[in-house]
């Protein structure tokens, strides 16, 4: 019954959670912009917009495109659900690990690619092919970051990481964690489509990379992909907090370790989400040819984290 619980709970916190955490993001740099930007629940309002909207489907789509949002969502909120987010026990941690993870997200990354193909777009097949180029470097360098900790902990169960990272033990700023962390920082801007990789705000369709797959979609199917990314964008940015920055995560289920967590859950994300801002603020958005330089930077930096843990470990 406590899984089932858990598993309801978490399902409910990244529904709710994601659009919110994405409201912030854009408010925020509105304001270091000088403007007065969305408010911070506006995301929610454009969901139930789209979900109210009738779809504008391409005559050459196929299967692939009808399917492509549903296995997007579930296989994006299963990633969450295999990640722990208030309590050091995931609710799915028996059905998959870190592999499963990065798995999961790339099953939908595949499916986001070839709903961009499936209807015959001369965009939506470039922005296909500008994503699958740089998820060939992003996913390496993700898979090094997140082993980092893995041979730390011992395992690539999330669960026994933070149950490894709440050891006296344990180094936080160690070299090895530093240098993963960074890595993926980078690649959090990169799999979330944020300056300086992509823009998630831009109408020029040659710069578009993730929104370029997506103009065929419409009402509720582009409802479920724009929540898609939000929840992928908190999942990946709970991995940052919690992995790295293991504090107040409530071991037990007592009402008062629970809400402690999730104070401190909501405040880390909040200081990982004004980071973010400040480097899209901060930064311009780089020629396309050389976001593979960025992106192999964070490979490197992630080779060497788990070079140093070999020898240092």
């Amino acid at each position: 019954m406590k899984a089932i619980a858990g598993v309801f709970f978490q399902t409910l916190l990244l529904l709710l959670l994601a659009p919110l955490l994405s409201g912030c993001i854009r408010n925020w740099k509105a304001k270091l912009q000088n403007r007065r930007g969305p408010r911070v629940w506006q995301p929610y309002l454009d969901l139930a917009k789209f979900m109210r909207k009738d779809m504008v489907i391409s005559e050459h789509a196929s299967w692939v495109f009808h399917a492509m949002p549903y296995v997007l969502f579930l296989s994006t909120l299963l990633a969450g659900l295999m990640m722990p987010l208030i309590t050091a026990a995931a609710p799915l941690r028996l059905f998959g690990d870190a592999l499963a993870f990065i798995g999961l997200l790339a099953l939908g990354r595949f499916f986001l690619a070839l709903g961009g193909l499936d209807p015959a777009s001369a965009f939506g097949g470039m922005g296909s092919s500008r994503e699958m180029t740089l998820a060939a470097i992003a996913e390496p360098a993700l898979l090094l970051a997140i082993f980092t900790v893995a041979i730390t902990s011992g395992s690539t169960d999330f669960s026994q990481m933070l149950g490894a990272a709440q050891t006296p033990a344990w180094r936080l700023l160690n070299p090895a964690h530093l240098l993963a962390f960074s890595a993926l920082f980078i690649v959090l801007l990169a799999e979330t489509g944020r300056i300086p990789v992509d823009n998630p705000a831009t109408h020029l369709e040659l710069t578009m990379i993730h929104e370029a797959m997506l103009l065929e979609y419409s009402g509720r199917y582009l409802a479920l992909i724009e929540w898609s990314a939000s929840i992928k964008q908190l999942v990946l940015m709970a991995l940052l907090v919690n992995i790295f920055f293991p504090v107040g995560i409530a071991v037990g289920l007592e009402p008062a370790a629970l809400g402690w967590s999730m104070a401190c859950f909501l405040g880390k994300l909040l200081l990982l989400a004004g980071a973010v801002v400040l480097v899209e603020t901060t930064n311009a958005k780089m020629r396309l040819f050389r976001v593979p330089d960025l992106l192999s930077a964070a490979f490197v930096l992630a080779a060497l984290a788990l070079l140093s843990t070999f020898l240092f470990h």
